[in-house]
């Protein structure tokens, strides 16, 4: 039985009559059908939930025999090949299927057109990708196919008509995308029901699914993947004194955790704060689900090594987690490490790294408050191996840590993100960390110059570009 090659016909209808604003489909569906018996449009889902299945099947055992091996994974281009070729053997497989069931055949041309809709929806976002496009959209939410929620870059919030036609398709598209993701596969079924990974666009994915009612998406978008700290100032997340402020603190090689809320923009300041390390550092990133993207940008950063942590295997082995991957950053022979995110015991093996020669390292963390953070770096400390007291912890802590710099949202504007407080770490007394707010909070939230400086770090941070005017004289305060 010949089969003709993949044409360019695209056939779009609207789910769930939801009119001009609903997200286009390419599967051929019944009304497309209108003089062919009622079968017909049952035969074209059994064509569809076959092909996937194989589809992500084939591919999946693909990336293990490979991983297994030591081969380098497959490129874009060649996985979309070698998925072509899955898909027209497999609708060769069923139709032998169905002609030994006596079942209705699929026409040979919307047999194509399956095929076609099957790779663009696992090679592209399927109904996701106009929300993609639209680069005011900041975040998406998911509860189960048919609530589309976004939140646009100046705050406002809206409902959107649904990305697919059901929750399965949902829990499909997850799947298929977490399958492609990032250099190994991420599962995701009843079995491992939540999944973290990244789009190709550095869109950042978390999805659950079994421990809720509805399978549920959270999609994140950094709008600025390469910033640098004059495009911070121009946006209005920091001003001229800040900016010179934390230039001259990454090239004097202080260490520094920036702290905040969920969704505060703590990774795209950390980009920026990224943009002032000279070229020529070696750089190793760790990161739950990859984000940071520094080695994307070969002119700024050249020599960057990226780490992603590694979920267990079926048989509950092959994790790797933070820890470990700070552990053996520092057999790489790095100038910093960056930590995309800590979240627990990893804090000691971060702490001795930025205690151990490689200073100018960096971190961000969840807190409340700048203050905040050294209680939430002793809670995490608490859950490691070593089982550090507080003390010991604080010490730890105080001998690594320079810098705390803490974003708010303004109160005049909260679509916007600032920084708002800095502390410089002293050192450590009992079950304090003994830190001073050289930058505080002022009326608005916005960072306004709060305790001095100690002398000697206002003479590294000269050395290294710093201007002392602009922290005493009032012009330099969030001036354009």
């Amino acid at each position: 039985m010949t089969r003709p090659g993949l044409g360019d016909s695209r056939v779009t209808t609207t789910s769930n009559g939801a009119g001009p604003d609903a997200v286009p489909s390419n599967l051929p569906g019944p009304a497309e059908l209108p003089n062919r018996p009622s079968g017909e449009a049952a035969a074209v889902e059994r064509l569809r939930t076959y092909l996937r299945e194989q589809l992500s099947t084939q591919l999946s055992q693909r990336i293990r025999d490979d991983e297994s091996a030591g081969r380098a994974p497959m490129g874009t281009v060649a996985r979309r090949q070698m998925a072509e070729a899955i898909l027209q053997d497999a609708a060769e497989a069923h139709a032998q299927i169905e002609m030994r069931q006596a079942q209705d055949l699929v026409r040979p041309d919307v047999e194509q057109r399956v095929i076609a809709a099957v790779l663009d929806e696992v090679f592209g976002m399927a109904g996701l990708e106009p929300l993609l496009a639209d680069t005011e959209i900041e975040n998406i939410n998911i509860n189960g196919y048919d609530r589309v929620f976004v939140r646009y870059a100046d705050g406002r919030r809206r409902r959107l008509p649904p990305v697919v036609g059901s929750d399965t398709e949902l829990i499909e598209l997850i799947r298929d995308l977490a399958t492609r993701s990032g250099v190994e596969e991420r599962r995701f079924d009843r079995g491992s029901p939540i999944v973290n990974f990244q789009l190709p666009g550095g869109e950042r994915v978390s999805a659950v699914m079994a421990v809720t009612m509805r399978p549920s998406v959270s999609i994140r978008r950094h709008r600025f993947t390469k910033v640098t700290l004059a495009e911070l100032r121009e946006n209005g997340t920091i001003d001229h004194a800040l900016e010179s402020f934390l230039a001259a603190m990454v090239r004097a090689r202080r260490n520094v955790l920036v702290t905040g809320g969920t969704a505060i923009g703590k990774t795209t300041l950390l980009r920026g704060l990224a943009s002032a390390i000279p070229s020529w550092e070696r750089l190793l990133t760790i990161e739950d689900v990859f984000e940071l993207g520094l080695g994307e940008d070969a002119e700024a950063h050249p020599d960057v090594v990226a780490m992603q942590a590694r979920e267990p295997n079926l048989e509950g082995v092959g994790a790797v987690t933070l820890s470990d991957l700070v552990w053996q950053s520092l057999r790489q022979s790095p100038d910093r490490v960056i930590v995309g995110e800590v979240r627990g015991p990893e804090v000691i093996p971060m702490c001795n790294a930025m205690s151990m020669g490689n200073d100018g390292s960096m971190g961000t963390l969840h807190s409340s408050s700048s203050q905040g953070a050294f209680t939430k770096l002793a809670a995490y400390a608490v859950q490691g191996p070593e089982r550090l007291p507080m003390e010991a912890t604080n010490l730890l802590v105080a001998a690594a840590l320079h810098f705390v710099v803490h974003l708010e949202k303004p109160r005049d504007d909260p679509s916007k993100r600032v920084v708002s407080s800095i502390r410089e770490v002293v050192g450590a007394d009992g079950a304090q960390i003994i830190s001073n707010e050289v930058w505080r909070p002022g009326p608005d939230l916005r960072a306004v110059p709060g305790a001095p400086l100690r002398t000697d770090t206002v003479d590294l941070l000269v050395e290294a570009g710093y201007d002392p005017d602009l922290f005493e004289r009032r012009e330099g305060w969030w001036t354009p």
